[in-house]
């Protein structure tokens, strides 16, 4: 296994949800539910059908709005985890939005999470420079560990442009008029099995061209610290370590291929291509 491919890999650990029961709002699949979350909902009835494709909400929910108070009060009635920020249920990542679900019950349904990653690049003449985030050390994932300088799931109700902008200030103190310049690159997606559920998740990418006089500072909890490292120090790290969070390496690796620091017509380039779209 190729030392970089090993990330996509960690990624991308459920090859079939044949496993899991489809979920449904409306006549769309919009997750896949584990059994026991299942059986749960069968104590639902009035919220939650079943049928021989799978479970759905009742059809009775109609509007995006009563749909999204029936799954509050199924994440409350169940215990599920609340993050106080709800996420839009989508059938696919460009649908529109058939209902909400707080973020921290995204997992458990298997509904599309989306996100927004900005890299943020100085080109210097001695080659390309990116800065990286550190994690807070209290962070519940990755603490500690290296970020982009801006990222974040986008809340329900955002466009990826505005929640790129919305985080680009609380995490990095990055004016508005500076993160518009943000260009977009592509989308990056995978499908991650984890205790809380399955995470099918799909990373909108950007890249910003910083002034050398810019630097981004902690603007909340999030990070406790901003540092400019060489591109190729940075290709190093992802090759060769654990210190940069699971999905970020992803996006850094699609950084290094469009850059040109991995040649993406190389086997090892079109196979790590390849891996980056493996999810929904």
């Amino acid at each position: 296994m190729s030392d970089l491919h090993r990330h996509i890999e960690a990624c991308n650990n459920t090859p079939s949800p044949a496993h899991l029961l489809p979920f449904r709002v409306g006549d769309q699949q919009v997750g896949w539910v584990a059994p026991e979350l299942a059986q749960a909902l069968t104590f639902h009835p009035r919220d939650v059908h079943f049928d021989a494709n799978g479970v759905a909400l009742a059809a009775r929910h109609r509007s995006p709005t009563t749909r999204s108070a029936a799954l509050e009060a199924l994440c409350r009635a169940l215990g599920l985890r609340s993050r106080g920020e709800p996420f839009d249920v989508r059938a696919t990542a460009d649908g529109p939005s058939l209902a909400t679900l707080d973020r921290g019950a995204i997992p458990a349904f298997g509904v599309i999470g989306q996100g927004v990653h900005l890299n943020g690049l100085v080109r210097r003449a001695d080659g390309l420079h990116v800065w990286v985030g550190i994690r807070a050390r209290d962070k519940a994932v990755a603490p500690g560990q290296l970020d982009n300088v801006v990222a974040g799931g986008i809340p329900a109700g955002l466009t990826p442009e505005q929640c790129l902008i919305k985080e680009a200030d609380e995490e990095a103190g990055m004016p508005a008029a500076i993160a518009a310049q943000a260009r977009r690159t592509g989308r990056i997606s995978y499908i991650l099995t984890l205790p809380e559920g399955l995470r099918r998740d799909v990373l909108h990418v950007y890249d910003i061209d910083l002034p050398e006089d810019f630097i981004p500072r902690p603007n909340d909890d999030e990070v406790e610290a901003f540092e400019l490292w060489p591109a190729a120090r940075l290709l190093e790290a992802v090759r060769e370590t654990e210190t940069v969070k699971f999905n970020v390496n992803l996006v850094l690796i699609d950084l290094f291929l469009r850059e040109g620091l991995i040649d993406p017509a190389s086997a090892e380039g079109q196979r790590l291509r390849a891996g980056l779209n493996a999810g929904p």
